[in-house]
């Protein structure tokens, strides 16, 4: 059976106190959020969705924030960083925007394109980058308008405690095709044209530690219910052990681990984040799966209030 994910579907991440998480991709970065529900798996924790103005596959982070949670340190078997694509013409504008909210950055280059990485409110691992590539995000937010806005994922850089295990996964599981070889870098691209691009670190590091600013998991893509059946069966067949299906009411769900150490998941596409909300309410009130509604008073009274807010330093 020959496979191949369009790219990245969602990526999900360990964050502290969540007023500070959104205020960092809703405030500062002009992300949409597009979905507040709960860690079905701990219905006491926030579960925080934000993408652009739909929660189109490809541009959706997730977080759990855990505000006692240690903090986490990166390594093998992790995603290296989150990369965020925006518009051509717009990085001296997001230099700016940095440096309004005094984030430091460094400027870097890999594969002839120019990078700016910094860390987010949490320590998680960022950088921006200019492409064509991919649709303009319709949303506006603060002091990000929409023609300067975050359009979705570029890709990510994964740090394998077994590269040449995680290169075959990527190469002959999931169907993406290497495009480049460059110092410690190796870099492979999807068929989609947002969340695309995945390099790969050859240098092998200490494995990380989860916690507090360190990526979960990653989430690629499958088009529907029928492919999502075909990727299980895929995967599994490479001796990968694949998870039961499991919903997670804006998408399906099957999770593995690979030989490098990262935890993989692939996701459906459909329903989306329109499924229990319009797509102009978004994001707007706590949302809660059938099964947990009984308990939205308690939930209520014990999840601190935490909401998406223009900032004091754009409101100067």
């Amino acid at each position: 059976m020959i496979k191949q994910t369009a790219g990245i579907h969602h990526i999900t991440a360990i964050v502290g106190d969540p007023q500070e998480n959104i205020d960092f991709y809703a405030g500062i970065l002009g992300l949409r959020m597009v979905k507040k529900t709960v860690n079905f798996d701990d219905p006491g924790t926030y579960h925080l969705y934000f993408g652009d103005e739909s929660g189109s596959p490809g541009s959706i982070i997730t977080f759990f924030p855990w505000p006692a949670a240690y903090k986490g340190q990166i390594g093998s078997g992790q995603v290296g960083t989150t990369t965020y694509v925006v518009p051509e013409g717009s990085m001296e504008f997001w230099e700016g925007r940095l440096d309004k909210f005094n984030i430091d950055y460094d400027k870097t280059s890999r594969f002839g394109e120019d990078y700016m990485e910094f860390q987010d409110s949490h320590g998680l691992r960022l950088e921006l980058v200019e492409r064509k590539e991919g649709k303009r995000s319709e949303w506006s937010f603060g002091g990000v308008p929409s023609d300067k806005a975050v359009k979705g994922f570029g890709g990510a850089v994964l740090l394998s405690a077994k590269p040449t295990k995680t290169i075959e996964l990527l190469e002959n599981v999931l169907g993406l095709q290497k495009v480049g070889e460059e110092g410690d870098y190796i870099r492979f691209k999807s068929t989609s044209d947002i969340g695309n691009l995945i390099d790969v670190r050859k240098t092998v590091l200490p494995t990380g530690k989860m916690g507090v600013g360190m990526v979960h998991h990653l989430a690629w893509r499958a088009n529907d219910s029928d492919d999502h059946k075909e990727w299980r069966e895929h995967i599994g067949s490479y001796g990968y052990g694949v998870t039961p299906f499991k919903d997670r009411q804006y998408f399906d769900a099957i999770y593995f681990r690979e030989d490098g150490g990262l935890l993989f998941e692939v996701a459906t596409d459909p329903p989306g984040f329109a499924h229990d909300e319009t797509k102009e309410t978004m994001g707007s009130k706590l949302m809660l799966p059938p099964w947990l509604e009984e308990k939205r008073e308690l939930m209520g009274k014990t999840l601190p209030p935490a909401v998406p807010r223009v900032l004091k330093e754009d409101k100067s």
